[in-house]
């Protein structure tokens, strides 16, 4: 009895232990008709022109987040905007001047042509509940725009309803980090100040 003793114990020593499994992560694409990523000013801000606010919205983009069920870490969240499809949509302004401030931010602002792509790239995202299926988020990441990477945090409250995913939250940059020019036309309708502020509410479906 004692030698069978010992052999067990010697076989519980020398088994191997099993890997922790990771959890598993849940992938919600990005709905982009029933999302939206703008860029906001006020005319002391990003976009000025006879003093009214510039809201700017984005047509064509896509996303997608990866999350861990229950604990929402760890997560990872990538975002791409088409530069190209920025348009003004603010009710101040005519049809004719709208034309002419997309057509300014083309050439003069964000050169969709040689910088295509607006990109949010998540490294690290910390969450902490704030009720059923909702929690509040601080997302670490790369932001690339106008072919700068700059390290940029945001703030966004994440909430989980079955399989969907919503995620609303903004963020600040100033232009001059990302090297966006103004405008320098004289009679240019796009002038562009130091703040950018970005607004993304994004639908994910799993």
């Amino acid at each position: 009895m004692r030698i069978i003793i010992i052999g067990l114990i010697l076989a519980t020593l020398i088994s191997p232990v099993a890997p922790a499994v990771p959890p598993a992560t849940v992938t919600y694409n990005l709905d982009a008709g029933q999302s939206k990523f703008m860029a906001h000013a006020n005319r002391s801000g990003l976009f000025w022109f006879k003093g009214h606010s510039h809201h700017l919205a984005a047509s064509d983009f896509t996303g997608r987040v990866e999350i861990t069920p229950d604990t929402i870490t760890p997560t990872s969240l990538r975002l791409v905007v088409k530069a190209a499809s920025l348009h003004e949509t603010g009710a101040e302004f005519t049809e004719p001047q709208k034309q002419i401030i997309n057509k300014e931010l083309k050439e003069i602002v964000l050169h969709p042509d040689q910088y295509p792509d607006i990109t949010f790239q998540s490294t690290s995202v910390t969450a902490k509940p704030s009720g059923a299926g909702r929690y509040e988020v601080k997302i670490d990441g790369n932001l690339t725009l106008h072919g700068v990477t700059r390290r940029v945090t945001i703030p966004a409250v994440v909430t989980l309803n079955g399989d969907t995913l919503r995620a609303v939250g903004e963020f600040s940059i100033d232009r001059d980090d990302y090297k966006v020019k103004a405008t320098s036309a004289f009679h240019g309708f796009v002038r562009v100040d130091d703040d950018i502020k970005f607004e993304f509410d994004i639908i994910g479906r799993r």
